[in-house]
């Protein structure tokens, strides 16, 4: 697997109170929920983004009162319109 480096300020931390393992929890859970609700990685891509089983993710997305399924209307209608 890749590895990502960042180099931040330690007091990112320090005023996150958040060590830097929490942080890298939580920015990967951010970057995974982003990309998933723009539509652009399915909920099992974002689950493995965010180093989740697809449950927890659905999980996590309900504590962070996101939308489970992404609904785009402009194909919804086009689907029913089809129908």
């Amino acid at each position: 697997m890749p590895t990502v480096t960042l180099d931040l300020p330690e007091e990112v931390f320090s005023a996150l109170r958040r060590s830097p393992e929490e942080f890298v929890r939580e920015l990967r859970l951010a970057a995974a929920i982003h990309w998933y609700q723009r539509g652009e990685i399915s909920q099992e891509k974002a689950a493995n983004v965010a180093g989740l089983d697809r449950t927890d993710f659905l999980l996590a997305l309900a504590r962070e009162e996101v939308d489970a399924f992404v609904v785009n209307f402009d194909d919804l209608k086009r689907e029913l319109e089809r129908g």
